[in-house]
């Protein structure tokens, strides 16, 4: 059971400013400090890695896998399988702030997955978001949680501030590929690249166009990362531009025909005008 200072924070709303919706607008990333109390993200820690720890199928050793393989392990949908988890990804605090700095008046989940990068795993190349999405507006965010304090040496997320706007690029799943040729187009364009520490109870969000990449974990100890992707609560399905948009169709939007609101059984809403 969630125990009630937890579910209390996590259901009280968060104060976005002026200045950090605009800082979002024009860089299309940003880290928020103390969203979540030290109380929250153990609890928070305690009952997703449980659930990692059920329900990864990752088996082949670290040399054996491919550049992705060694980023992270990944996990997706867990609120559908654990209804502590549920409770977490349902945060109307977190969604009020993807709505918020998205400026719309709600958001519906389009799936959580946890990120956790093991031991010696490897770099996240550079990529964004959206390239598997059968999205048909911008209006997507994604919240990384770190579900520790993260250190430069563990590979915490980094940004390349602005790159929401390149165009470049957009086309490239995760890969060797996409990591080689956004180094240079984001250096060649002079995007900006942020990369600091999170200390606990600081949180992200960044846009689905946003480019962004983590370095190795070179500590000895996991990474742990929670994520909920958002979208804007009229977000219609597009026609897929890719295999990766109609696979992401068919499981994370089952039964949406193109051209309709994404709202199935698996896209609730998560925060709209009245729930506070």
């Amino acid at each position: 059971m969630t125990p009630a200072n937890v579910r209390s924070q996590l259901y009280e709303p968060y104060t976005v400013s002026a200045e950090q919706i605009r800082f979002f607008r024009e860089n299309g990333f940003i880290k928020l400090k103390s969203v979540l109390s030290a109380e929250t993200v153990d609890w928070m820690d305690k009952v997703i890695t449980a659930e990692v720890e059920r329900l990864n199928q990752q088996t082949l050793p670290m040399e054996k896998r491919d550049t992705y393989g060694k980023a992270f392990l990944q996990v997706m949908n867990i609120w559908t399988r654990s209804e502590v988890v549920k409770e977490i990804v349902f945060s109307r605090r977190l969604a009020k702030i993807a709505a918020d700095l998205m400026e719309v008046s709600g958001v519906r989940i389009y799936h959580d997955q946890a990120l956790y990068k093991e031991p010696r795993g490897g770099h996240t190349p550079w990529h964004a978001d959206q390239y598997y999405w059968p999205l048909a507006s911008d209006k997507s965010i994604t919240v990384w949680i770190p579900l520790q304090e993260t250190p430069l040496s563990w590979g915490p997320l980094e940004f390349s501030a602005g790159s929401h706007r390149l165009s470049s690029g957009r086309n490239l799943k995760i890969s060797d590929e996409s990591q080689d040729f956004l180094e240079g187009q984001l250096k060649e364009k002079g995007f900006r690249q942020v990369v600091e520490p999170f200390s606990m109870g600081e949180v992200s969000y960044h846009a689905g166009w946003l480019f962004h990449r983590a370095a190795p974990n070179h500590s000895g100890q996991m990474r742990k990362v929670m994520t909920v992707i958002y979208m804007d609560i009229n977000m219609k399905l597009k026609a897929p531009d890719n295999d990766n948009q109609v696979a992401d169709w068919n499981t994370w939007c089952p039964g949406v025909k193109v051209g309709e609101v994404v709202d199935s059984v698996l896209n609730p809403v998560l925060y709209g005008e009245g729930s506070f």
